[in-house]
């Protein structure tokens, strides 16, 4: 068996450790799908790419109110497909011929890797190596969930409905996170009637409660919203899915000619027959690592999806440069920063969350106050004519402290950011509003406002 310095596994944001600071190792890198993982090829980079054009084929729509007359004449749907993979496709291929031709020093493996002893790899290509040193960086993959008939009758996930072959007039999307609402939103903007299907009262129920109930209410007067609905069969008739739900009502059927399934995701660590080299799991399939990233065995890391409670590139970003710098020095390791990791939902309207909600805060018994700004309130709100959307902030009512803020409304995710910086930095809330020009007028006064209506001591 051939023996290595490094084995990597996983093209995601594992990739990157294998850097010219590692050109003296002999490093293996094992890859079952495409290179550059989910984000480039399934997930954050086409589906935004999607996201954007969905957002260019709304704004007609939006414009009436404005004064402006505009129309939609209509979506070149494989034009639109093809512009994004055609860009990403060659990506992945090149980056795979690069670690598999031209990097003297990384021997590139393309199968579904799994230990089959300690600290030995079946390579899912014939060949079994050993290593001293491993990075499991293999990712997740969409949960399927157990419905009567559903393997039978064909699904979409989102590895997969980005690449259909045209439009269907009727979408039924299982699932009510942010995968769901981001294609929700990409399918309805393109002229597809979209049903969207959640087993809670809620969609994003997992964001601030405010946030996830103007999300609803919202959605609802744009999809076909079921909630608290659980889908118990699904059959097909001709072209046509039937999803057979129960819900408040009773049973209903749900019909559409495509059927995304979008109900979460979950780690690949089963893929990897883990108890063979000893590294210990989660009920949930995680990998137990501990703050740099090590896990229950000696020179096994873990990063990103198959380990971490956020399914974030960022994070996993984040993750892979601690695990780079804990490799190159073993003596000296830093510690992964999780305390205030940002996320958000591309949909419309766009979401964007960092720290506490006040459901969190309340669980926990931390002490807090609150505050909320309009959209409306501020002049580029009224320049937008947005009356749904708004930034809520939490502090601790003592030192300022702020715990969490939430944004609903347009360009959410950029507007968050100097509130990342502030938590990060830990810039107080009256420091935050009163210690800097807000530009006037933009968008980031609602934050501003917020900050400044917090009830402080």
């Amino acid at each position: 068996m051939r023996h290595f310095d490094l084995v990597i596994i996983g093209t995601g944001s594992g990739n990157s450790i294998a850097n010219k600071r590692f050109a003296s190792w002999d490093i293996a890198i094992v890859e079952k799908g495409a290179v550059g993982g989910t984000c480039l090829n399934v997930g954050c980079i086409p589906t935004k790419m999607f996201v954007h054009t969905a957002d260019v084929a709304g704004t007609p729509a939006a414009a009436a109110r404005l004064g402006v007359d505009a129309h939609l004449d209509g979506v070149r749907w494989t034009d639109v497909r093809d512009r994004i993979f055609g860009r990403i496709d060659p990506i992945a291929e090149n980056g795979r011929r690069w670690r598999a031709e031209r990097n003297a020093n990384v021997t590139f493996y393309q199968g579904t890797a799994r230990f089959v002893g300690p600290k030995t790899l079946d390579t899912g290509t014939g060949e079994v190596i050993t290593a001293d040193r491993f990075v499991l960086a293999a990712g997740g993959r969409p949960v399927v969930p157990d419905v009567v008939d559903l393997e039978s009758v064909g699904y979409h996930t989102s590895d997969t409905v980005m690449r259909l072959d045209a439009l269907p007039p009727r979408m039924t999307i299982l699932g009510s996170g942010f995968v769901a609402a981001e294609f929700a939103h990409v399918f309805s903007s393109f002229g597809v009637q979209v049903t969207v299907i959640a087993r809670s009262d809620l969609l994003l129920r997992h964001e601030d409660h405010a946030i996830a109930s103007r999300f609803t209410q919202l959605a609802s007067g744009k999809w076909d919203v079921r909630l608290s609905r659980k889908a118990v069969r699904a059959e097909r008739v001709g072209r046509v899915v039937r999803l057979h739900l129960e819900g408040p009502d009773g049973a209903e059927v749900v019909e559409s000619e495509e059927l995304l399934v979008a109900v979460g995701r979950k780690p690949n660590s089963d893929l990897l027959d883990l108890p063979a080299t000893g590294v210990e799991t989660h009920p949930d399939g995680r990998v137990v690592v501990d703050e740099f990233q090590r896990t229950s065995v000696e020179g096994i890391y873990a990063l990103g999806d198959i380990s971490t409670d956020y399914q974030l590139k960022h994070v996993a970003n984040h993750e892979a440069r601690v695990v780079q710098h804990n490799l190159l020095n073993p003596d000296a390791p830093i510690a992964a920063d999780h305390r205030f990791v940002p996320s958000a939902v591309f949909s419309s309207p766009q979401i964007a969350s960092v720290g506490l909600t006040e459901q969190e805060a309340t669980a926990r018994g931390v002490r807090f106050v609150t505050a909320e700004q309009a959209y409306a309130s501020i002049a580029y709100g009224w320049a937008m004519e947005d009356n749904t959307g708004f930034a809520k902030v939490l502090a601790d009512p003592a030192t300022g402290q702020i715990l969490g803020a939430h944004i609903i409304g347009p360009q959410a995710p950029t507007v968050i950011q100097p509130v990342i910086q502030a938590m990060s930095f830990g810039l107080d809330a009256r420091s935050m509003a009163r210690g800097q020009y807000w530009i006037h007028p933009a968008m980031p006064e609602v934050l501003e406002n917020a900050l400044l209506n917090l009830p402080l001591d």
